[in-house]
């Protein structure tokens, strides 16, 4: 039986993390490099991934931000090849850029689904194209989406954001079974509610009583829950977990009535 310590170990691997200057997706990046590997923090915003860089930094990891966009698959590109140069390796990616909208569904127009489907749907399409050709390559490597309790279960007042991670569920189960033969696993982490930027414009105090009310631990989660299942689909010891939804909602979706 391997020592534990091993099989979650992250020693000398490389995390991109596409939207980890967020709350969600950088706390993934910081467990990251808590276990060893080299996390790269991509997004837009420069001065939210310094604090990030510096706790991980402080804790004794290692860390770099690159500016980068979801959507500009050129620009990923770009930034892959650049990691592979300099690093020689690309072992971990996490697609977790995305957005939200409470707007009712005869009111959405146009620019507004093309925004969200655009970041939150062609975001997660381009990053596997991207660092998932440089896996295959390499024929290793793990991708992990990030889904959402609203792709499983309808949630009032999303309607494009949960069709966009219905999306995303379909194509991380696809893909799963397409590069299974060749190495890379695939898997979609499905948060429950985590107040975060996206998504505390829709938590009025109405419906903030009606999740807590459903959610059997009583509670939101809180960013630093997400790590042990983010290292579990990153690391060995899930090295037979691909094509899997791994939910991390305090029961959320265990309830029925």
């Amino acid at each position: 039986m391997p020592d534990p310590r091993d099989l979650f170990s992250l020693q000398g691997r490389v995390a991109v993390v596409i939207g980890g200057t967020g709350e969600l997706c950088g706390a993934m990046a910081e467990a990251f490099a808590a276990a060893g590997a080299h996390a790269v923090l991509v997004g837009r915003d420069a001065a939210k991934a310094e604090a990030r860089l510096a706790r991980i930094r402080a804790a004794g990891g290692s860390a770099e931000f690159q500016a980068g966009e979801a959507t500009d698959k050129a620009d990923l590109f770009r930034l892959r090849d650049a990691l592979l140069a300099r690093h020689r390796r690309i072992d971990i990616l996490v697609n977790g850029a995305g957005v939200n909208s409470p707007t009712p569904f005869l009111e959405i127009d146009e620019a507004q689904l093309d925004r969200i489907l655009g970041i939150n749907v062609k975001g997660v399409v381009f990053g596997c194209q991207v660092f998932g050709e440089a896996m295959v390559a390499a024929g290793r490597g793990s991708i992990i989406n990030l889904g959402s309790e609203s792709a499983i279960l309808p949630l009032s007042r999303v309607f494009t954001y949960s069709a966009s991670k219905a999306a995303v569920h379909n194509l991380s189960k696809n893909l799963a079974r397409e590069w299974a033969p060749r190495g890379v696993r695939v898997n979609t982490l499905v948060p429950g509610f985590f107040p975060a930027e996206q998504n505390r414009k829709v938590l009025t105090p109405e419906r903030v009583a009606s999740i807590l009310g459903k959610t059997p631990m009583g509670r939101f989660g809180e960013a630093g829950e997400l790590a042990g299942a983010s290292l579990l689909l990153a690391s060995d010891a899930g090295s037979f977990i691909t094509g899997s939804e791994i939910v991390v909602d305090g029961g959320f979706a265990a309830m029925s009535i």
